[in-house]
């Protein structure tokens, strides 16, 4: 056999492909790193939507501190008797409590003075506060359609629960059969935060873990 004839079967052997046991052994490999890789990456999934939540909740409450800070800085003032603040260009009312002794003065209740009390909080009220206090708040609706809607590129969902503003990270929340997103009833589904203005304080609750 001269050197011609052996190139041409080395050649040949080079250009054959896999065989079926190889393709099989593939295959197997692919199923094992599968059933490795993916719970690993739903828990960090779930890991970063704690996280997320955890930190826009962070966000929030340093934004309620500052503006009661820069109430109290300005000497608490007051429009018709309402206290307000201007908090970074934008108008934001207060509780003001008046003859109660369980609500705190100075945290943000919204853009109108018709609730100074802060106890008759609508969804409309809890979107201005979140929308007054951070920086560059994610988008969120109170209208569970927008979030089943992906052109409205929604990211939050709030609802009003016993006068608590609660702000819920959508892809935490419960589906029903058809992948609809739902209204959450309270704090008890997904992952969420909830801020009382009585005295500021804001709740996180991690129900996707």
């Amino acid at each position: 056999m001269n050197n011609r004839t052996q190139m041409n079967q080395s050649i040949t052997k080079r250009n054959a492909g896999f065989t079926l046991i190889e393709l099989v052994i593939v295959v197997v490999i692919l199923g094992f790193l599968a059933v490795t890789a993916i719970p690993k990456f739903l828990d960090l999934t779930e890991q970063a939507q704690q996280a997320n939540i955890e930190g826009m909740a962070g966000g929030f409450a340093t934004g309620v501190s500052l503006a009661r800070a820069q109430w109290e800085a300005e000497a608490r003032p007051t429009s018709n008797s309402v206290n307000r603040v201007d908090y970074d260009g934008t108008e934001l009312f207060l509780t003001t409590p008046g003859t109660s002794t369980t609500i705190r003065p100075g945290y943000p209740t919204g853009y109108n003075a018709d609730n100074p009390q802060g106890t008759s909080m609508t969804t409309a009220d809890c979107i201005e506060v979140w929308q007054g206090i951070l920086a560059q708040p994610p988008t969120i609706s109170a209208t569970i359609a927008d979030l089943n809607d992906d052109g409205q590129n929604i990211n939050y969902f709030v609802i009003v629960d016993n006068n608590l503003c609660g702000y819920f990270l959508k892809e935490t929340l419960d589906q029903d059969t058809n992948g609809n997103f739902t209204v959450p009833a309270d704090s008890t589904v997904g992952n969420n935060f909830f801020y009382n203005n009585a005295n500021s304080s804001v709740v996180v609750n991690v129900n996707k873990n």
